[in-house]
């Protein structure tokens, strides 16, 4: 959700949209970067499942409720066995420091978020 908070434009309206919405940018960009994209979401729309979609993987929590994303973004970054391989997205620097702890790195949501618009607009040129 710091993703799609980076920018106003009124996602909060539709939240499962803008989740597709973020999911459609992030396809784009793995597919023009070879990058492995998975974005864990808290907001789960109803007509998308788990998994692969396109060159992103979409995760959703076991469980709702408070802090609910980040701990399975912790989870998945514990459980990988090259945390060094994986940065974090996020502008939550209590969560930043959990996985900077596990080995993976973290990058603002805004710095992201204009690499993201960026590669999209170029095609990665």
């Amino acid at each position: 959700m710091n993703l799609i908070g980076s920018r106003p434009d009124g996602w909060w309206k539709d939240p499962a949209g803008a989740v597709r919405t973020l999911m459609a940018e992030l396809d784009r960009y793995g597919a023009v970067t070879g990058e492995e994209v998975t974005v864990v979401s808290d907001v789960h729309p109803p007509d998308v499942e788990a998994g692969r979609h396109g060159a992103v993987v979409v995760a959703f929590p076991s469980r709702r409720g408070r802090d609910a994303a980040d701990d399975e973004i912790v989870r998945l970054v514990a459980e990988n066995p090259s945390p060094r391989s994986i940065t974090v997205v996020t502008s939550d620097d209590l969560l930043a420091q959990r996985v900077r702890a596990l080995g993976a790195g973290a990058m603002s949501a805004m710095t992201f978020r204009n690499r993201l618009d960026e590669t999209i607009r170029t095609g990665g040129r």
